[in-house]
């Protein structure tokens, strides 16, 4: 069986020099660009190589599974940012040694909302591939579906699913015997509207109609899961 991309990646992280490591990041955030606007399958290695400048040999010595590990190359490393970004924030609004008081959960978990939807914004070129994985799920290789989820959407889901678990421990959540499917309907309570409806940012909603759908999806959250 021939090397994945996957251990292709692994592999040279190991090997390469930081002049090579600076040429490669210069190159993946040009094709970051590129993925972002043409997609995966649409975007050819002739156009990620212009955008970065290079040659298409050049792109292939420092990719050498070329644009597959360059796309996943580049969801990995957005997926971090945005994951480290989502986690702090997590933190910040549900700390792990003082969970809020129950007169105060509600508003935050309002302030939680506010936080994960402002990283849309803070992270577009994240979400513009994002937009383009769910619409090219077919086309994408499963390596590199697998990897993002590895880096991003798995390890927060893991986060989210303490916190809830943490919020229940305080007695302010019933969780039902499910923490993982309660994070998971609050997540998708308090984006799933507004994704559709903006297109993952692309088309952003009134501030006040932001607003009011995050508050919405924070009050159905707690109409399912505050304790009683």
């Amino acid at each position: 069986m021939g090397e994945t991309n996957e251990s292709r990646l692994e592999r040279a992280r190991h090997e390469v020099s930081p002049r090579k490591l600076q040429k490669q990041m210069a190159i993946a955030s040009a094709a970051c660009t590129v993925f972002g606007r043409e997609g995966y399958a649409r975007a050819s290695v002739d156009a990620l190589a212009a955008a970065a400048g290079v040659s298409t040999r050049t792109l292939y010595n420092h990719f050498p599974g070329g644009k597959a590990q360059l796309f996943q190359t580049v969801v990995t490393w957005t997926s971090s940012e945005v994951r480290d970004a989502q986690l702090a924030r997590l933190h910040a609004v549900v700390h792990p040694e003082r969970p809020p008081h129950p007169d105060d959960l509600e508003r935050d978990l309002v302030s939680l909302a506010r936080a994960f939807h402002g990283l849309m914004a803070d992270y577009a070129n994240h979400f513009a591939l994002v937009r383009h994985i769910h619409a090219e799920a077919d086309h994408v290789p499963p390596e590199v579906l697998k990897a993002w989820h590895e880096a991003g959407p798995e390890p927060v889901g893991r986060a989210l699913t303490e916190a809830m678990t943490r919020l229940e421990d305080a007695g302010l959540l019933h969780l039902h015997g499910d923490a993982a499917v309660a994070a998971g309907h609050f997540t998708a309570l308090i984006s799933h509207r507004i994704i559709q409806a903006t297109h993952y940012g692309v088309l952003p909603l009134p501030e006040p109609e932001t607003d009011r759908l995050l508050r919405a999806g924070v009050s159905a959250f707690l109409r399912a899961y505050r304790a009683p």
